[in-house]
């Protein structure tokens, strides 16, 4: 092959990466919009209680796990455009249901459809991007669509309060809508190539549903994203108990910094090969930061000053640590699975981040309530330590054995 050809075959950026690297900013923004925004439509609108709006938000969340094992075969049976496309006009249709819900039951099912719609999105769109990357620079590739997830979750949140401020929740579904459609428009515009026959044993298995190989690496992702889950739900929390009451916020600003600025070299690592070392290292980043979390209390007893400085640097290492794993994280479980299991190995993938980050939500909380936010992050510690020494001395040697590329 010619050094010109070679080289276009290479390209990273082609105009169908592109698009749907759009397609998945515009829906995550409009995912992103509602996050901090829902529990006060909930509040304001319908009167629901703290109870009744941990029930609502959380049919979400489990409908999202139901359908992953599902949304991995399907997107390995059938062609994955059509089915990328069937979930994403879904999931922006649901939109219009905000709008007229005239219940809170109206709106459980809203939401356990929209999760449903999602969890299958993510799924297809993680594979169809994997598809259209040339494999030789497919961890670099998977590093910068995360960043666009990263973007989003900066923007979404931060201009969904200020649509709420500004105008009215009929404002902000609008908005939803709006972002939604765009991606639509960009999500139809991409080609993306035709799925090779499926070469697999058709029987129905476990392994159609989820990868069985995978199994060691789901665990240790799993254990890394509980800690993940109660920092993203309890740090700001956490500080104002502490005395820390101004620009709490910008702990996600600069998390989310520390997450875009690690992607891009950890996927060009992961395509050199480095796919364990790269995740090795970003454990022991995002385990320093959440060590920072741990001593928090202790540096703002003695100076708020120093609490501050504690409590922005444990956001960075956070976020630098975990997105040096994800890129490298996304590739073992594709490593480890045939072509015709590529949808099955993201939705394997994404499945133990889900349950981390649902488990991380719901026990922190419970630990929270009996023992202190405190614990919480002491706990992190632990879990951070075990979730370590287990990919180390299992997941990564399980790796190196069974890795089909």
């Amino acid at each position: 092959m010619s050094v010109s050809k070679q080289a276009a075959n290479d390209r990273l950026w082609t105009r169908d990466y592109i698009f749907l690297c759009v397609a998945n900013f515009m829906m995550c923004l409009a995912f992103y919009l509602l996050v901090p925004t829902l529990p006060f439509y909930l509040s304001e609108v319908f009167g629901a209680n703290k109870a009744m709006i941990g029930t609502v938000l959380s049919c979400y969340t489990i409908a999202v796990l139901v359908v992953r094992p599902f949304s991995g075969y399907i997107a390995d049976t059938f062609q994955r455009k059509p089915v990328y496309l069937i979930a994403y006009y879904l999931f922006v249709a649901i939109f219009c249901g905000y709008l007229v819900a005239g219940t809170l039951t109206m709106l459980i099912i809203i939401r356990i459809v929209h999760g449903l719609a999602f969890g299958m999105i993510t799924t297809t769109s993680n594979t169809l991007v994997v598809d259209v990357l040339p494999s030789s620079r497919r961890g670099e590739g998977l590093g910068y669509y995360g960043v666009v997830n990263n973007l989003s979750m900066s923007i979404g949140p931060m201009l969904g309060l200020f649509l709420v401020e500004a105008g009215n929740f009929k404002l902000l579904f609008i908005s939803t809508l709006i972002a939604g459609g765009i991606g639509m428009v960009f999500a139809t515009l991409a080609k993306v190539p035709q799925k090779i026959p499926n070469t697999c044993n058709n029987v129905l298995s476990v392994d159609r549903f989820f990868l069985v190989k995978g199994l060691r690496g789901c665990l240790t992702l799993m254990l890394m994203a509980i800690p993940y889950g109660m920092t993203t739900s309890f740090i700001a929390m956490y500080a104002k108990e502490l005395g820390m009451t101004t620009h709490t916020g910008l702990f996600f600003t600069v998390m989310a910094t520390g997450l875009i600025v690690s992607r891009i070299g950890s996927g060009k690592r992961v395509d050199r090969g480095f796919v364990t070392r790269v995740i090795t290292q970003g454990m022991i980043i995002a385990l320093i930061g959440i060590l920072a979390e741990a001593v928090l209390g202790a540096a703002a007893g003695i100076d708020l000053r120093l609490g501050y400085m504690v409590y922005y640097l444990a956001a960075f290492l956070v976020g630098f640590g975990y997105g040096t794993m994800f890129p490298a994280y996304n590739t073992l479980f594709i490593n480890l699975a045939p072509n015709c299991r590529r949808a099955t190995a993201s939705a394997t993938y994404l499945t133990g981040w889900d349950v981390g980050m649902g488990l991380g939500m719901w026990f922190g909380g419970r630990v929270a309530e009996m023992w202190g936010l405190r614990t919480v992050y002491y706990l992190d510690v632990v879990l951070a330590v075990v979730a370590f020494v287990w990919f180390v001395t299992s997941a990564a040697p399980h790796f190196n054995r069974n890795k089909l590329r």
